[in-house]
C-alpha cells in the first residue's frame, strides 16, 4: 500500500508538477488547449450542460480560451469563480459575458464584478471545470493547497449521490500521477480531461454524461 504523502512531500510534488507544465512550449500549450476544446465540445457532457464554470489559466495551466469561445457559440452560459467574503477561502460563481470587464481580486486573479449580476452557488451549475496541479486516473486531485474548491464543494460530502454539478479537472497529460491518496476533505472528481483523453473515475454525479 502506498504511504500517505507528508506535507513537505506535497510541497515538493507541487513544485515539480508546476515546473513540468511551465516547461511546455507555447506551441504545445496551444495544441493542448485546442485538443481539449475539441474533445470536450464533442462530448455529451457539454451538450447537456447549460451553465459551465471555467477558470482563467495562469502559471502554465491548460488554457480554456478555445473551449470558452466554442461554448459561447453553442449558447452556453460561462461562469468564473469569485472569492467569497465568508466563509473565507471559498468561492461563488458569477456569469461572465463576452466583452465584460474583469477586476483583480486580492490575489491578483481576474474575476467578474458582482454588481453586474448576482453570483450563484456551485449547486446552481451543471459543470465545473477545475484547475489542478496533479491528478490520478481515479479522480483524485492535487490543487495549489489553498483549499478553495474543497471548501466550496464540501457540502457534497454529505451526499452519496448528486445530479449536478459534474466536476471535471483539466490538466496537461504531464501532470498525471500513478496514485494520489485521497484525504478526508477531498471531493473526488468525476473525471479529468487532458490533451490525450478523458479519464472517467466512476465517482461523482450518478448520471454524468460521457
Amino acid at each position: 500500500m502506498c504511504c500517505p504523502l507528508l506535507v513537505e512531500d506535497l510541497r515538493t510534488l507541487r513544485l515539480r508538477l508546476r515546473e513540468r507544465r511551465r516547461a511546455l512550449s507555447p506551441r504545445a500549450q496551444r495544441r493542448h488547449a485546442r485538443e481539449v476544446a475539441r474533445r470536450l465540445c464533442t462530448s455529451l457532457l457539454i451538450q447537456r450542460s447549460c451553465r459551465i464554470a471555467v477558470y482563467l489559466s495562469e502559471d502554465g495551466e491548460l488554457d480554456l480560451g478555445p473551449l470558452i469561445a466554442r461554448a459561447r457559440l453553442y449558447g452556453k452560459h460561462i461562469f468564473l469563480p469569485v472569492l467569497r467574503a465568508r466563509p473565507e477561502r471559498a468561492l461563488w460563481f458569477c456569469e461572465h459575458r463576452l466583452g465584460e470587464p474583469l477586476r483583480e481580486n486580492r490575489f491578483g486573479i481576474a474575476e467578474p464584478e458582482l454588481r453586474r449580476r448576482p453570483p450563484v452557488p456551485p449547486w446552481g451549475l451543471d459543470l465545473i471545470l477545475m484547475p489542478l496541479v496533479g491528478f490520478d486516473a481515479r479522480g483524485n486531485r492535487l490543487g495549489m493547497g489553498g483549499g478553495f474548491y474543497d471548501r466550496t464543494l464540501a457540502y457534497l460530502q454529505r451526499r452519496a449521490h448528486w445530479r449536478r454539478p459534474v466536476l471535471l479537472g483539466v490538466a496537461h497529460e504531464c501532470q498525471r500521477l500513478e496514485r494520489l491518496d485521497q484525504r478526508p476533505w477531498d471531493i473526488p472528481l468525476n473525471g479529468v480531461i487532458t490533451e490525450a483523453r478523458i479519464y472517467w473515475s466512476g465517482k461523482g454525479p450518478s448520471d454524468s454524461a460521457q
